[in-house]
């Protein structure tokens, strides 16, 4: 079981060598990001794009670029062509860089060569958090906005799969609301309460599940002791699965920056690992992430 980012990174060191897709590579950060990742062992990366743009950039930002990792797509067709790349099995990752968010999803998404499982796609932050004894994940601060109860038990699906990819055995999942109790004016609790028992009576398999959950009671086995609330998940979660992508996404990145946990993310439910960076991250975020992506191919 993967309980720190070094140990991550040792893993995926071990996995290392995977083919790293970046589409639209006209784009520093990726550029950058990809050359550490292969710097470590991690990926080989494959920049498509317009060779002469990338080569210029990494000329200016004084980064090496082998032309051979360069395949040369004209402008408008990167996207296509990084799919189609993944599609054939001649990638592992998919990396975005200088391409709108739609776009670059309407490309995963695409009918005939796209990365579709059926299922919905979702986002999810790694975090290793000072206090917390593993990593924890979140989910989905990132790309479904309010997810309804169907969303949901995908968005649950997909970060239950990533974490058993993380070596963990039988991850727990908290499904956080403010309160504990079920508050007909709180739809995220009567989401919670029909999830749960969906998974007493095992329609989502084996799965070891709580909520509606208050965060403290996700994370402090004291908090369940001192509420009186007795549960499996609580002071123990791996995932948390929350409302909507605000309270997802401002409480990721609360205990970023003012808790000093070190991050990760990626996009999960296409048939191969996808990465977005954020021009925000710093390095070891960005590193992180694509390890991420290597542990889970």
């Amino acid at each position: 079981m993967i309980k720190t980012f070094k140990e991550l990174q040792k893993q995926a060191k071990k996995k290392g060598g995977k083919r790293l897709v970046v589409a639209c590579a006209e784009d520093k950060i990726a550029i950058e990001a990809s050359l550490n990742a292969m710097k470590e062992g991690l990926v080989i990366p494959i920049f498509v794009g317009n060779k002469k743009k990338i080569l210029n950039i990494a000329r200016h930002s004084r980064l090496d670029v082998d032309d051979s990792l360069i395949e040369d797509v004209k402008d408008g067709n990167a996207v296509k062509r990084a799919v189609e790349i993944m599609s054939k099995n001649e990638g592992d990752i998919l990396l975005k860089g200088m391409v709108k968010t739609s776009v670059f999803l309407k490309g995963i998404l695409d009918k005939e060569i796209g990365l579709r499982t059926g299922r919905t796609l979702s986002h999810t932050a790694i975090l290793e958090v000072p206090g917390y004894h593993k990593l924890l994940q979140f989910t989905d601060g990132g790309m479904n906005v309010k997810p309804d109860i169907e969303t949901k038990i995908d968005i649950i699906k997909n970060a239950y799969e990533f974490a058993k990819s993380l070596g963990i055995a039988q991850p727990k999942v908290a499904l956080l609301a403010a309160v504990e109790t079920i508050n007909p004016e709180m739809q995220e609790t009567i989401d919670a309460a029909i999830i749960k028992q969906m998974v007493t009576r095992g329609q989502l398999g084996d799965i070891i599940l709580d909520g509606p959950l208050a965060l403290d009671l996700a994370v402090s086995k004291e908090a369940c002791q001192i509420k009186g609330i007795n549960t499996k998940v609580g002071g123990d979660a791996d995932i948390l699965v929350v409302p909507d992508i605000a309270s997802g996404n401002i409480s990721a990145k609360s205990l970023i920056y003012l808790a000093g946990a070190k991050a990760a993310g990626i996009i999960l439910g296409a048939r191969t690992p996808v990465v977005m960076l954020s021009r925000a991250d710093d390095a070891e975020t960005k590193l992180n992430s694509i390890a991420l992506g290597v542990v889970s191919c």
